[in-house]
């Protein structure tokens, strides 16, 4: 590995995961697998990819790890909040991704990952209904304040890390997708009046996930978000991260079909064809789905799913192409497919001369099967970051996210190329490890 300035990663890391369901045990339970050798990390780019750094005769492809310090499997701890009490053994049974063959060889390690009591309001995912949350002092009822939550939350933070003996903690939230919370100027555009509506007990303004990503920026932790949920794409959640030096990430694991969505229009776009419709629909039976069958939390999900096609086939570069593109999405809650998710896309495209034509794409996925490497890869990349002294929005990780933050507040657009964002990716790890990044985004 060339000299850079990226620290080492010595000691351990801990992995907090907000949310102890199929998405979460079946991340914990390969992860913990893969360290006994009794499965493969297939997915994770970080265990995987090989990059190339140097050109002409200095050029080679080396395996992420060797390019940059990356932390070991075998050095990572889990934790965990949750509504539902059950350990990650329990609820990785009771998911039903993965076969009692690939839980049961590290039952003893999953039945040791106890959640904590979660900062939940349950205004914001009504379809749940655990009684593993945290309570106001003094009540068995009444929910904590905004700031009482954030309190709480670094003191589990602070807890969780002097127990396992950890150098460093990443926070990574892999719960239920909240209710759509607009962005409010008042509120989201500045640290000082976001931290304002907390101690106001504003729980119209201040999402639960806010304060998780609060209480992780605060105690040294960088934070992603895994669902479309507003968190840390807000200007205050940047001012908190600029301030504590922190990254941050997010927003939504790009598993299914927006992962054929980033990286089929590209092929459209590429061909100069034109695009008249793009439908898509899902059905999945998980407690995802359960929560996204309500409208205010499939809304929040909808704004998420939307944002990839219009910034990769653009109305105002290609007009007599893409100036009409009807985009719609759906989520069905299906009980009997459970996590194996379906995804349905038709696509009305147009030739030469106009003429018409239909690509059909039948995805039949397993969500969590796609969504567990992004969360290694995700954690580990985070931890990288902040060991090379990167902070605030990490747009490099766009790659394993469906709507990548951005500064909005500035005319600032996503990138949602799939092949733009890899390049974005390869030449921030080429920097970090000491070499030059020297592929160019087009």
């Amino acid at each position: 590995m060339k000299q850079s300035s990226t620290k080492p990663a010595d000691g351990k890391l801990g992995i907090m995961v907000v949310g102890c369901g199929a998405v979460a045990t079946t991340f914990m339970t390969g992860v913990l697998m893969a360290r006994k050798g009794l499965s493969k990390p297939i997915g994770s780019m970080t265990q995987y990819d090989k990059i190339r750094v140097g050109r002409g005769h200095e050029k080679q492809y080396l395996p992420v790890s060797e390019i940059v310090p990356l932390a070991r499997l075998d050095d990572i701890v889990f934790g965990t909040w949750d509504v539902y009490p059950q350990n990650a053994y329990q609820a990785a049974v009771y998911a039903e991704v993965l076969k009692a063959k690939d839980i049961e060889p590290v039952r003893d390690e999953l039945e040791k990952i106890v959640p904590m009591k979660a900062a939940f309001d349950k205004n914001y995912a009504k379809r749940l209904d655990g009684d593993n949350v945290k309570r106001a002092e003094g009540s068995s009822t009444q929910i904590p304040t905004r700031w009482e939550m954030v309190e709480m939350l670094r003191e589990d933070i602070r807890t969780f890390k002097q127990q396992n003996g950890c150098e460093r903690i990443v926070v990574l939230w892999a719960a239920s997708t909240e209710i759509y919370v607009p962005v409010n100027k008042d509120v989201h555009y500045s640290l000082a009046n976001l931290e304002a509506a907390m101690k106001a007990d504003d729980r119209v303004h201040v999402a639960p996930s806010m304060c998780y990503a609060y209480a992780a920026l605060k105690e040294g932790a960088p934070f992603i978000m895994g669902a479309p949920n507003t968190t840390v794409d807000i200007p205050a959640m940047w001012q908190l991260a600029e301030e504590t030096k922190m990254p941050i990430a997010g927003k939504d694991f790009k598993t299914g079909q927006t992962l054929v969505k980033s990286g089929f229009a590209p092929i459209i776009g590429t061909r100069c064809l034109g695009l008249d419709g793009w439908f898509s629909t899902n059905i999945l039976g998980n407690r995802d789905g359960l929560v996204l069958d309500d409208p205010d939390n499939f809304h929040t999900k909808e704004v998420s799913k939307l944002s990839t096609l219009e910034t990769i086939l653009k109305a105002e570069d290609q007009p007599d192409l893409y100036g009409h593109i009807h985009h719609k999405v759906r989520i069905e809650y299906y009980p009997p497919r459970n996590d194996n998710k379906e995804g349905w896309d038709n696509i009305d495209i147009f030739g030469w001369m106009g003429y018409p034509m239909q690509i059909k794409i039948n995805f039949l996925c397993r969500d969590s099967i796609l969504a567990a490497p992004l969360l290694l890869d995700l954690s580990l990349l985070m931890d990288l970051a902040a060991r090379s002294g990167r902070y605030g929005i990490q747009r490099f990780l766009s790659f394993f996210l469906k709507s990548p933050m951005h500064d909005y507040t500035a005319g600032e657009e996503a990138v949602n190329n799939l092949f733009q964002q890899y390049t974005m990716l390869k030449n921030a790890l080429r920097e970090m490890g000491g070499y030059e990044p020297d592929e160019e985004i087009d």
